[in-house]
């Protein structure tokens, strides 16, 4: 079992599914591929796989979901965890979540849906080059 995580957050079970099977494909067991509902939801995860000793390196986060925003999720994510690489999967997030992110979450990449898989692993393989 890997000890590093990569963390999809969006509010659709269908966009999770295929965020964790891309990313499966693309580079196999060398990562968890753990996924969630909302920020909410999240910050379990976050929580069971700190005390559990696995370090996420990776959160993929939705901008547009139900109770806390992407961009501001990835911010609060910021402010307990600077070293964490931070990409927004967005439809629809405007231009100033794009920046605020940028400004206040170290947000490394957005993705725009729907993205490919290749844009998808080539933003995760320079976050973490």
């Amino acid at each position: 079992m890997s000890e590093l995580a990569i963390l999809c957050v969006d509010d659709e079970v269908v966009i999770l599914d295929s965020l964790k099977e891309q990313l499966k494909r693309c580079f196999g067991d060398q990562y968890l591929y753990e996924v969630a509902e909302s920020a909410e939801e999240a910050w379990e995860v976050i929580e069971e796989l700190q005390e559990d000793e696995i370090n996420i390196i990776v959160i993929v986060s939705d901008w547009l979901m139900p109770g806390t925003k992407g961009d501001e999720f990835l911010i609060q994510v910021h402010q307990r965890f600077p070293q964490l690489v931070k990409v927004m999967l967005t439809g629809q997030a405007n231009e100033v979540a794009i920046k605020k992110a940028q400004q206040e979450a170290n947000l490394h990449a957005c993705l725009h849906k729907p993205w490919t898989e290749q844009e998808l692993s080539q933003v995760i393989i320079s976050a973490l080059a």
